[in-house]
This record gives structure tokens, sequence and C-alpha cells, in this order.
């Protein structure tokens, strides 16, 4: 696989989880990395590590639910670096519940900042990547957003959501060397995660084939194959790191 030296990454929800092993990831390929997230505390401690393996990193403060800051985010970004080469949509929130009980608030704080916030990421950005002919558009959906989840249909929307946008993004620009994919998780092991019941882990993990739970480094290691030139010919494309919980 190619290296990313000389290429600059924004990741949204880089604080923790899948959005800081992307960070990671794209960092030892030699990428300088926008971390973007709404704790700046954890942010900062996320560029440190990065600069301790000899990396190069810095924080950025930004709800991708309000555009006000995704647009400040990005400019000022834009300004550290110079560039924008690769765009990690990581940034999500659940707000679960059965659809009977869902309260409208409920339905719009997920949908703004899962779906909403990551097209506004993709406007913020894709100046940049038109202007070199060259760019990464990564999202991260999920697998229930193409299997569904019972008390997550807000949650199931915005995911099924962000394939369809992914889709969309990937026929109007790949004539400009900009391609656009979909990584979709199944059970990964997150802080998000580790609050389920014990016995509704254990029902999980008796529908992956592989036998065990995924992790933030899996998601990130798709990540960082589809940023590479490697992944030059693959757009529009949804790439399943979920151990056969579903196939096809």
């Amino acid at each position: 696989m190619a290296g990313l030296q000389g290429r600059v990454a924004l990741i949204t929800g880089a604080s923790q989880g899948i959005g800081r092993a992307c960070a990671l990831a794209l960092a030892q390929e030699g990428a300088k990395i926008a971390l973007a997230a709404r704790n700046q505390e954890k942010l900062k401690q996320v560029e440190a590590e990065i600069a301790a393996a000899g990396g190069e990193a810095a924080a950025f403060k930004m709800d991708v639910a309000t555009e006000d800051e995704i647009k400040a985010g990005t400019k000022a970004a834009l300004e550290r670096f110079g560039k924008i080469d690769i765009l990690v949509n990581n940034a999500g929130i659940t707000r679960d519940t059965l659809v009977l009980r869902m309260k409208r608030s409920d339905w719009d704080s997920v949908l703004a900042t899962n779906l909403t916030g990551a097209h506004l990421c993709i406007q913020a950005v894709l100046g940049s990547m038109l202007k070199q002919r060259w760019g990464r558009i990564i999202n991260i959906s999920s697998i229930f957003g193409e299997i569904g989840q019972a008390g997550q249909a807000n949650y199931a929307a915005s995911k099924a959501g962000l394939i369809g946008l992914t889709m969309a993004v990937a026929r109007e620009v790949a004539s400009r060397g900009i391609t656009a994919n979909a990584v979709s998780p199944g059970y990964i092991e997150t802080a998000m995660t580790q609050a389920l019941a014990p016995e509704l882990k254990e029902t999980v993990l008796k529908m992956i084939p592989l036998g065990r739970a995924g992790t933030d480094t899996d998601v990130a290691n798709a990540v960082r194959f589809l940023a590479s030139d490697a992944a030059g010919y693959i757009t529009g494309q949804v790439l399943r790191v979920n151990g056969g919980m579903l196939m096809g």
C-alpha cells in the first residue's frame, strides 16, 4: 500500500473510538491530521499521541450538528495545513428509543449530526479536493444502516442515508479524481458498546461467523486502505467490516 506522505486528512469525531483509531492509522502512513470533535481536551490528547509517534496533527473544535462550526473548523484546518485531501466523516450520536416513543428532537438531533453534518463537511472540503483533482471521502456508516435495528430508527435512517449520500457524491466527483466510499462496521468494541448488557453481547457474538467483536483498529485499517492510492479505482462502494455478520 502506498503511503500517505504529503496528504492531509480531516477526521470528525476524532477524540475517541473509531475516529481516534483512524487518526492514528493515517498518521502512521505519513498523513498530517486535522482532528475535529467537540471535546477539545480529548482531541489534544490524540494530537499529543500522534506527535509522540513522530506525526503531525492539530485539533479543531467542531460540532458537526452546527454548520457555523463546520465552516469555521474547516477554514482553520485549511489555514493550518493548506489543503485537505482526505475526509473521514466519523462523528455520530445515538438517541435510542422505539419509534412509537421517539421524540421529534431525538430524530432531528441524530439526523443533524450523522447525516446532515457529513453532507456539510463534504461541501466544506470539496473545493480543496477539486482544486488539486485528488480526494478521498470516507463516510463511516453502520451495519444497522443496511439491516435496521429495533429502537434505532433515527440512527439506522441516518446511516442508510450516508450510504446513499456516498454513492451520489461518488458519481458527481469521480471525473475530478475524487473517490467517495462508505465503511460499514458491524459490532465493534467501543465505549458505546461497552454499555450493553452482557447477555445482549453474547447474543450478538453468536451472529458473527468470525466469532469475535471487531475493534476500532479493524475499522481504521479499512479507512487506511480506502484513503490510499491503492484504492484509486474504488468509488461508490460500501466496505463492510463486520466479521461476516452481514454478507452479500
